[in-house]
């Protein structure tokens, strides 16, 4: 069985596309299908590349049993899009940025991530960056709910 691969996409790649990076592979994890589903993550700007996630996602995430320590930050690339099922963008933001990037037949595997939220009406997950505590518990709340819907998807149509 090919294995499903998920990329997780924010404008950096050290606050939120690193903690869905994380939670996304914990849940997997949990679920005994690591050797199904592939997770990486990335950001549309270079400017945190080989960077660990933001000190403040560690810390929250870590509050909630979940590692992020060893992700490091990428910029994503068009080949990204040949070789990931799910190209998950945080934001209308970098949604518009991956679309430019997007090759045309692949249009089809760019989604916004909250669309797999089960429990909350946000389309978008905000950047805490410039925010306070409470921005990255959040953020981790809606990303640990869209996880739970993203992987119920994968399961429904590709496992």
């Amino acid at each position: 069985m090919k294995k499903i691969k998920v990329l997780f996409c924010c404008m950096g790649n050290i606050c939120r596309s690193p903690t869905a990076h994380g939670v996304f592979e914990h849940l997997v994890n949990q679920h005994q299908l690591a050797d199904m589903i592939e997770i990486d993550s990335a950001g549309t700007h270079a400017y945190h590349v080989g960077e660990s996630p933001d000190r403040r996602s560690q810390s929250t995430a870590n509050k909630r049993g979940y590692d992020l320590g060893y992700i490091r930050a990428r910029k994503v690339e068009a080949e990204d899009f040949h070789a990931f099922d799910y190209v998950l963008a945080m934001d209308h933001e970098n949604y518009r940025n991956l679309t430019q990037i997007c090759p045309a037949e692949m249009n089809n595997k760019l989604r916004m991530f909250l669309d797999f939220a089960q429990n909350f009406d946000e389309r978008e997950v905000p950047d805490p960056y410039y925010g306070g505590a409470n921005g990255f518990e959040h953020v981790l709340d809606l990303i640990e709910d869209a996880s739970e819907g993203l992987l119920n998807n994968i399961k429904h149509h590709h496992l």
